[in-house]
């Protein structure tokens, strides 16, 4: 029996839609140069200065083997992130799937690696780790609801890849006149907010009106109060430090 945890405490997923935070939430990370940032978009550098360990993702499999360095004490590892899963999971399918002779092995394949990496690779590394994932709209005809979630494909898509994570949020741009009403100390307005009349802010649970978003955490980990708060990653690892003790 393996003495590595089955659980990651400090496990989460930040979705969202293009261009509404979720990598500018990485940028008060503490010790950046203790953490590994792995890049999954070509091209694509984080929207601030920063200090990370950043490497450029070409091959998924170079995903694990980040993992596995990392974990080795002598590398004084602090988390990792990992921007985008969309992407990293885009290109297991251009590189593995496409054009394969066998697709339902690759198919398999693509199933099995992203598994491995939520059922193994994370819970090993026993740090913070940080995911973040585009968001997709789709119109449930049965439900006659807007559903939204992060895109994937194969047998991966029955369950969705949110159920691996025990919290999720969503990164917003909301009016404060939206906001006005969730006031609480993790929910900051500052001057540019104010000059703006909006905030790019993390949605923490569900709203009547987002019934359709696969937004989760603990039971007790966010009041009512606290159903949006900054767009800071620090400050969510934070909280989720504080609750879990």
């Amino acid at each position: 029996m393996s003495d590595t945890p089955e659980t990651n405490n400090q496990l989460v997923l930040i979705s969202g839609k293009s261009g509404t935070g979720k990598s500018a939430a990485l940028r008060n990370i503490r010790n950046q140069a203790n953490w590994g940032y792995l890049i999954t978009e070509a091209g694509k550098r984080a929207p601030f200065q920063n200090k990370f360990q950043s490497f450029r993702i070409t091959d998924p499999y170079e995903v694990w083997e980040a993992f596995d360095h990392f974990m080795d004490p002598a590398q004084n590892s602090e988390g990792l992130i990992v921007d985008s899963l969309t992407f990293l999971m885009d290109m297991f399918e251009s590189i593995y799937v496409t054009g394969a002779k066998d697709g339902q092995k690759a198919w398999g394949d693509f199933a099995q690696f992203f598994k491995t990496l939520m059922q193994a690779k994370v819970p090993a590394y026993q740090h913070p780790v940080i995911i973040t994932a585009h968001t997709l709209d789709k119109l449930n005809e049965q439900a006659m609801e807007m559903e939204t979630a992060v895109p994937i494909k194969g047998s991966l898509k029955n369950n969705g890849v949110e159920a691996y994570f025990s919290t999720v949020v969503a990164t917003k741009k909301l009016t404060l006149k939206d906001l006005a009403p969730y006031a609480n100390p993790m929910l900051i307005i500052t001057e540019d907010d104010e000059m703006l009349g909006y905030k790019h802010v993390f949605q923490t649970r569900p709203t009547k009106t987002t019934t359709g978003e696969r937004i989760r955490s603990p039971m007790g980990l966010f009041s009512r109060e606290q159903t949006f708060m900054d767009n800071d990653a620090q400050l969510l690892l934070d909280h989720l430090k504080a609750f879990y003790g």
